[in-house]
């Protein structure tokens, strides 16, 4: 991965990306929100123990490079 890259790294389409397929994402932290994320635009991340944004490429592996829900 080549951190100077504008793409964060990502070299194929063939990447983790971060969804419910995922076994690290959970239901976004309810008590945590204030209900206009409810709407389903972040997950849990159990390893990252914190809000991600969803169907971005996973940031266990490509890091906060990619677009983020700003918590």
């Amino acid at each position: 991965m080549n951190k100077n890259s504008k793409n964060a790294g990502v070299t194929t389409h063939r990447i983790r990306w971060c969804d419910l397929k995922c076994p690290e994402a959970e239901f976004a932290k309810a008590d945590a929100m204030d209900g206009s994320c409810r709407t389903f635009q972040s997950l849990w991340c159990k390893k990252l123990k914190g809000h991600v944004t969803k169907n971005a490429p996973c940031e266990i592996l490509f890091g906060k490079r990619r677009p983020t829900t700003g918590w």
